[in-house]
């Protein structure tokens, strides 16, 4: 079951400046203290949007991508002084180029999770009204692809179950008659999705999209939250870049791991950055405690 949460409905524009923040610096900061930050507020946040049921795909989904680049990465990779042993082929394999393919999968999978928070979070509706008059072609397509795939997901689910009842299952028997279902099911929802594609383009047509100015709706307004709101994260993302152009979160793989970890200004900014990757479960209890107060008082 999803959660209700307080950040979504925030303006759009503090939401999204949020999600560019974390994905920018969790990008090109490679300090492990801040990517590990990074990846358990993000693991967080989605377990809050969407539930318990969210804790599986974490693990099946995600788990992988920490072990992958942490094997594939020493195989192609010899860079460091630290030799643990010489691989069959002659190569060293050092224990840089392991640590180094274990940050590169905390990054990558911590990215993706604050990803799906985002799609979560920042649905089709705020990103048209932020960029609808800015890049309207853009944004409409862009809008249209992210409302495509849950749907296309959705109806391959009513397909599947539709088929099981006709006792072509896809999860049980032999594997070929298991992928020549699958292949069925998937055929029906492609030829589901271009015809779909074709009703929207005759809706958008009748409706004359493309024939004069566009006017746009919109049922957002900046309230002093969001100003708040706004203002902190101009703040922290100031905070974090400029400490990160001025090397006092300097880290380094190759070719011998080095870095600050203990500098005062080094755990202060980790500490900018842990409070601004919680900043969408901090406001979330603000407002529980704030609601849990106003219900005591009735």
């Amino acid at each position: 079951m999803e959660n209700r949460d307080a950040f979504s409905s925030y303006h759009p524009a503090v939401t999204f400046l949020f999600f560019g923040i974390v994905f920018l610096f969790s990008c090109i900061c490679a300090h492990p203290v801040c990517q590990l930050i990074s990846l358990f507020a993000a693991m967080y946040y989605y377990i809050h949007l969407k539930g318990k049921k969210a804790v599986g795909f974490l693990f099946k989904g995600m788990l992988p991508l920490l072990v992958f680049p942490a094997i594939i990465n020493p195989l192609f990779s010899h860079a460091g002084v630290t030799v643990l042993r010489y691989l069959p082929s002659g190569n060293p394999l050092t224990a840089e180029s392991i640590f180094y393919g274990v940050q590169a999968g905390i990054m990558l999978a911590g990215v993706l999770i604050w990803f799906a928070c985002f799609s979560q979070t920042v649905t089709a509706d705020k990103f048209v009204y932020l960029f609808g008059r800015i890049v309207p072609a853009f944004s409409l397509l862009l809008s249209m692809t992210l409302r495509f795939i849950p749907r296309f997901r959705q109806q391959f689910d009513t397909v599947k179950e539709g088929q099981s009842a006709l006792g072509l299952h896809t999860t049980g028997g032999h594997i070929f008659r298991r992928i020549k279902n699958a292949v069925a099911c998937f055929s029906v929802v492609v030829t589901w999705s271009l015809e779909n594609a074709i009703d929207v383009s005759d809706s958008m047509k009748s409706r004359g999209y493309g024939t004069g100015r566009r006017t746009a709706y919109s049922i957002y307004t900046f309230t002093e939250r969001d100003k708040t709101a706004l203002w902190l994260l101009l703040l922290g993302g100031a905070v974090l870049f400029f400490n990160l152009l001025s090397g006092n979160l300097f880290w380094r793989w190759y070719p011998s791991v080095s870095g600050l970890l203990i500098e005062p200004i080094t755990i202060f900014t980790q500490l900018v950055f842990l409070l601004l990757c919680f900043m969408p479960i901090i406001i979330d209890k603000r407002e529980e405690i704030f609601w849990k107060r106003l219900k005591s008082k009735i």
